[in-house]
């Protein structure tokens, strides 16, 4: 009886060991298969979102390859370090995609996508992602209301630290009646962010591209 017992149990726990290692070996092939088709959508929907605000004639290196890591940092408001993907002309730096948060949405984090010419304007700016309400959220994308465009052209230079606020509060950005907590946070990212870029272009672009992966090398110092 134990015998029989015994070996039940030993032919239960093989049969367990025989799935589990199918079940990995076809995990482990799903992987292996679907992983370099994800990887280039990946990379396509990134490029078509970068293009939208550095359009291809501002720059004639691979621009998503050519970039570099950025770490936190309170004027990006980024908890962990994000992609600086940086375009240059002729060898010249021409124009930086940062991906920057605005941590104080109506409904939390606002993930924005911004460039910015190398004379420090404003390329374009487009929301990645967000979860503020619906409806009101729609006042920030691109595709129901073309307020983000309003940043297109702006820069420290031609606007001062007391413009960049919503009309309501004594700023130059207009707003929608009822919906100022989202445009603010908005606002105040975007501002910021060329506050990072005015601090930081110079080490952004230290470095000349890597002639084999287009990606610029940075130090741990150049970093910090």
């Amino acid at each position: 009886m134990r015998r029989t017992i015994a070996k039940a149990s030993m032919i239960t726990a093989l049969n367990l060991l025989f799935f589990a290692v199918i079940g990995t070996a076809l995990l482990a092939l799903t992987f292996q298969l679907t992983h370099e088709p994800i990887a280039r959508s990946e990379q396509a929907e990134k490029l078509k979102l970068v293009t939208q605000i550095a359009p291809s004639e501002t720059y004639d290196n691979d621009i998503i390859k050519d970039s570099t890591e950025l770490t936190a940092d309170i004027l990006l408001g980024n908890d962990d370090t994000t992609i600086a993907y940086l375009g240059r002309l002729k060898g010249e730096p021409s124009i930086a995609v940062m991906q920057v948060i605005a941590p104080d949405g109506y409904s939390g984090k606002i993930s924005l996508i911004i460039s910015i010419h190398s004379d420090g304007r404003i390329g374009g700016v487009r929301v990645i992602s967000h979860r503020e309400t619906p409806g009101l959220g729609d006042y920030i994308e691109i595709a129901k209301n073309k307020w983000i465009t309003g940043f297109n052209d702006t820069s420290l230079a031609n606007h001062k630290d007391g413009d960049w606020k919503v009309k309501k509060d004594g700023g130059s950005f207009d707003y929608m009646a009822g919906a100022t907590v989202t445009p603010r946070a908005v606002i105040k990212a975007v501002h910021k962010a060329l506050q990072y870029y005015a601090l930081h272009r110079e080490e952004l672009f230290k470095q000349p591209a890597s002639p084999d992966t287009g990606k610029t090398p940075q130090s741990e110092g150049d970093k910090k």
